[in-house]
């Protein structure tokens, strides 16, 4: 093996694995079939590479596991959880203990230590302090047709489930963004913030409606 590589190295199956000559894998590495590592990758002690892995000039911390994802020019700390099916786009910093879940796209951002972005999110150019919880179908949205703009989110806080983030926006430490939320102005500490429409009923009139369509 010409890459350089540490003890008790476990690759399951080295017909369908490769590791370019520039890669450093450090002691107590699991990688599975169908991986790929390439450029100045990193893989430090104790880390898992799950199946179906593309990873390039990346840097993996000691106990991370990545699960079927594509990490490019990015960094994640120790102890974290990617993937399945995350993409870590370049300038992406996963700090210690965070989780990064299916198909979340994190580019240009870094995620503070134990902060979680569960499931089917979009984080580019922002930073997210400690703690946090984005929700699902979250969306930072950094580009306005013409420029991109970032925005930063403090310690401890929550953001619930399709919120859209309109950069630039600062959202101060302990503050709860509610499901369905759209933020375009800054939020400050211990902030409760709800945008969403009221909901109307007009009763039995779906058949109306679908009759229509018809």
């Amino acid at each position: 093996m010409k890459f350089k590589h540490g003890k008790n190295l476990c690759i399951k199956d080295k017909r369908s694995v490769f590791i370019e000559k520039g890669v450093t894998i450090g002691n107590n590495v699991t990688i599975y079939e169908n991986c790929r590592i390439e450029g100045t990758s990193v893989i430090k002690d104790g880390a898992i590479i799950m199946p179906m892995c593309y990873i390039k000039n990346t840097t993996i911390g000691e106990n991370t596991v990545v699960t079927s994802s594509n990490c490019e020019d990015a960094v994640v700390g120790k102890d974290c959880s990617v993937g399945p099916f995350a993409r870590l786009r370049p300038k992406a910093e996963i700090k210690d203990k965070a989780k990064i879940g299916n198909f979340v796209e994190i580019k240009n951002a870094v995620i503070g230590e134990g902060s979680k972005v569960s499931h089917l999110a979009y984080v580019g150019d922002a930073d997210i302090g400690k703690d946090c919880n984005i929700g699902c179908g979250a969306i930072f949205v950094n580009y306005n047709g013409r420029s991109k703009n970032r925005t930063t989110v403090g310690d401890e806080c929550f953001i619930g489930s399709n919120c859209n983030i309109i950069a630039p926006v600062n959202i101060e430490s302990k503050s709860y963004i509610c499901a369905g939320t759209t933020v375009t102005d800054d939020v400050k500490t211990d902030d409760f913030v709800i945008g969403r429409v009221r909901q109307e009923i007009k009763e039995n009139r779906a058949h109306l409606y679908l009759k229509e369509k018809k």
